[in-house]
């Protein structure tokens, strides 16, 4: 199925692995050219150099920069003023509990999770109207809709981009811009790997059967693939997609118990 995106442009922000490395393979995959973020340029060098081996016609390029300071945003708006498709990626913030919730680590989940993908709305939006073409994907999580004790700083700044998002959504589709959420959960990333090495050290037990309890937590029982995810992403990308905005698309092997 040809989507339709064949040589737009797309910035993919912290995608150097997982989520955001999904998401920009996909599109590439479609003729999109492709600028990988992130904060590590060999890291970054190294991302661009396999997805160019596993999507040869690929046009990629990078962006060493870091969203969460104004300097870092104001290098990648520099480096490519116009894009079509905008992808908002970030690391989240770590598991916690409400005593460690000062006003210094909301601030630092706010300044991860919410403003920089609200500062480069506010940069791309203006010229995706006058050219009536915007796609914009944020890769929030489905604690947005499921909050989890431990993951309140995360939750709490992932759901406010999420309310700002909806509330741009209604202004801008009018101008064939659209702006929807990803909400993934499970899927196997080196986070599931990070939160597998914590319930190893947590429980004392081996890799296999702390990736067993992850995807015990699942439905499908099982963990969700990348490229699943990135498909999801291209789709929502696509000139297929126009009608469909402000809304969040959860990925969690049928978990989510509620109705909306």
């Amino acid at each position: 199925m040809d989507l339709g995106i064949k040589g737009r442009r797309a910035f993919v922000s912290a995608s150097s692995q997982g989520l955001g490395f999904a998401c920009a393979q996909a599109l590439a995959s479609e003729g999109v050219a492709v600028v990988l973020n992130g904060r590590n340029a060999e890291k970054l060098e190294a991302a661009a150099q396999t997805l160019r081996r596993l999507v040869p016609q690929a046009e990629v390029s990078v962006i060493a920069a870091d969203l969460c300071t104004k300097e870092g945003r104001e290098a990648i708006l520099a480096g490519h003023p116009e894009v079509d498709i905008l992808v908002n990626n970030n690391a989240g913030p770590p598991p916690g509990k409400l005593e460690e919730w000062d006003e210094t680590a909301l601030l630092g989940a706010l300044g991860a999770n919410m403003i920089p993908a609200v500062q480069l709305m506010r940069a791309y939006i203006p010229g995706m109207r006058q050219r009536k073409f915007g796609r914009i994907i944020n890769i929030t999580s489905a604690m947005v809709k499921s909050p989890h004790y431990i993951m309140g700083l995360s939750t709490s700044a992932r759901t406010a981009l999420t309310a700002i998002s909806k509330a741009i959504s209604v202004d801008v589709v009018v101008d064939n811009v659209t702006v929807n959420n990803l909400l993934p959960e499970r899927i196997d990333t080196p986070r599931q790997e990070f939160m597998a090495q914590r319930l190893m050290a947590e429980h004392g037990i081996d890799h296999e059967a702390a990736r067993s309890r992850i995807a015990a937590t699942i439905n499908a029982k099982r963990l969700g693939r990348p490229e699943e995810f990135g498909a999801a992403c291209a789709f929502l990308c696509s000139t297929y997609a126009s009608y469909i905005s402000g809304q969040n698309l959860q990925l969690d092997g049928g978990s989510y118990e509620g109705l909306i």
